[in-house]
């Protein structure tokens, strides 16, 4: 593994000062400047230099986006499903103008590798397209009653709807969540993540900047900022995506008053390794799901469950791909790793690794963090680790494969559904009924058979446990975005 010297992170924007500010809003078709005395610094992940103060949003101003949002609802509901469909559309049109300009941002702000960044704005885009289609058929049914009456379940935008989104995948998460809202007929007020504000706000802007006044409403601020909106009366549903710890709260304070809540939280996610598979392939699978993004990805691979079979092959193979990552500037082509989002992230993933090394585990490769400027860690395996370590049981977020050798799959299987979390589980096995055994047992959101990443699209899922509650994608969020009311109609009598 070798270390690159980071190049500075780009200015997100321009002022008078020599840190760019953001205290703007979108509110009922203008931006706004916020007014808010609060002031959240953020430094770059590259270079530990100051890169943004985010102004968050005041009271008054939180106030303002949901009456926006709740005055443009009636409109919005009775705008013909074609015609919301086409807003979306031209809404898509510009991500991906943009695609650019937002992958800048995103990989400035969060770390991530810019050509991961810029694709995943592309991503949003095909998102927001495929919402404009898939949307079109969330309609309701009828109803085999009396010959003499109609008897129909309508399908019904529940009306004002939150979305709290994360800063590590943001722009997948906000128009997943804001599409689904949006062509269902609802009106969004959306509050991307403090740790990426900029892409955030860029990108929500530029979806709303194509929608009719007051039926996207971006509001840029932190956790208080997010429960102001939260606790609003007006706001009926609650999409987030983001921390377990944030999604309780949430869950919380919009219970308190009836409000529906659908998230999507995190996960510490297994990868069992069966007997039999070919330990190169093996180690390239883990790798891809352990470091990928620096490892933080809602379904990065945090825990390894290795049958002793192929256990040493495996690791070997993991150490030569981890140790040839070359670690840098993530707007560098030649980097494999770029930094963590930032200090307190990066104090995480060391006290889990530290603590891991002291209690026993073997630290093969990696494992201290990096000279210099900025959030670098290197890709790190552990071997040897066990169930009571911090490593295998709270969420890491970071590029760090912590490996448990087993006797058998069935032990493989039954430590993979152990913790609190349920998101997702991969397994690799050559066996089909190892493979079905896993689909049947696991008991998460999402297994994975013979691939960490990937699946069609359209998939659904519900997440477990301390993972989240409720559909966060596919046509079930559709479903999710609205309510249903039955109407039994029949003939009036008439003098």
């Amino acid at each position: 593994m070798t270390l690159t010297s980071p190049a500075p992170a780009a200015d997100a924007t321009t002022t008078g000062s020599s840190t760019p500010r953001l205290a703007t809003h979108y509110v009922d078709g203008e931006h706004v400047t916020g007014t808010g005395e609060r002031e959240v610094g953020r430094v770059s992940p590259v270079t530990g230099e100051p890169m943004l103060v985010l102004v968050p949003a005041t009271p008054d101003e939180v106030d303002a986006a949901v009456a926006a949002a709740d005055r443009a609802r009636t409109a919005w509901r009775r705008t013909s499903p074609g015609d919301r469909a086409a807003a979306l559309r031209s809404a898509a049109a510009a991500v991906r103008a943009a695609a650019d300009e937002l992958g800048a941002a995103l990989t400035a702000s969060t770390g991530r590798l810019l050509g991961q960044s810029t694709g995943s704005a592309l991503v949003a885009a095909e998102i927001l397209e495929e919402a404009a289609t898939t949307g079109l058929g969330a309609t309701g049914r009828t109803l085999a009653g009396s010959t003499t009456a109609l008897d129909v379940v309508r399908r019904e935008p529940h009306g004002v709807v939150a979305v709290v989104t994360p800063w590590n995948d943001p722009y997948p998460a906000a128009a997943g969540l804001i599409a689904a809202a949006l062509v269902t007929g609802n009106t969004v007020v959306h509050k991307p993540s403090e740790r990426s504000a900029l892409p955030g706000w860029e990108l929500g802007r530029t979806i709303a900047e194509a929608l009719p006044a007051g039926v996207l409403n971006v509001v840029n601020g932190d956790g208080e900022t997010g429960q102001a909106i939260v606790a609003d009366p007006r706001v009926a549903l609650v999409a987030q995506v983001g921390s377990s710890a944030t999604g309780r709260r949430i869950a919380a304070v919009a219970g308190e008053r009836g409000a529906r809540v659908l998230r999507e939280n995190g996960g510490k996610d297994p990868i069992v390794v069966d007997a039999g598979v070919d330990p190169a392939w093996a180690a390239q699978q883990i790798s891809i799901g352990a470091f990928v993004n620096t490892g933080q990805l809602c379904t990065s691979v945090e825990r390894v469950y290795l049958h002793e079979d192929v256990a040493d092959a495996v690791v070997t193979e993991l150490v030569a791909i981890a140790e040839g990552m070359k670690v840098g500037a993530p707007d560098d082509d030649a980097t494999d790793l770029g930094p963590l989002v930032d200090a307190q992230q990066l104090a995480v993933v060391e006290a889990h690794v530290d603590v891991a090394v002291r209690s026993g585990a073997e630290l093969r490769t990696g494992g201290l963090r990096l000279d210099g400027p900025g959030a670098f860690y290197p890709p790190t395996v552990l071997d040897g680790c066990t169930a009571d370590m911090d490593v295998m049981t709270e969420e890491t977020f970071g590029p760090v494969a912590a490996i448990t050798r087993v006797p058998d799959f069935d032990t493989g299987l039954a430590l993979a559904n152990e913790g609190r979390y349920g998101l997702a589980a991969t397994v690799l096995t050559p066996r089909l009924d190892h493979a079905l055994l896993a689909a049947e047992e696991l008991e998460v959101g999402t297994v994975k058979i013979n691939a960490v990443f990937g699946g069609a699209p359209g998939g659904s899922a519900d997440p477990r446990r301390d993972s989240g509650a409720g559909a966060g994608y596919g046509p079930d969020l559709l479903a999710a975005m609205t309510v249903l009311k039955a109407v039994h109609l029949e003939p009036a009598v008439v003098a």
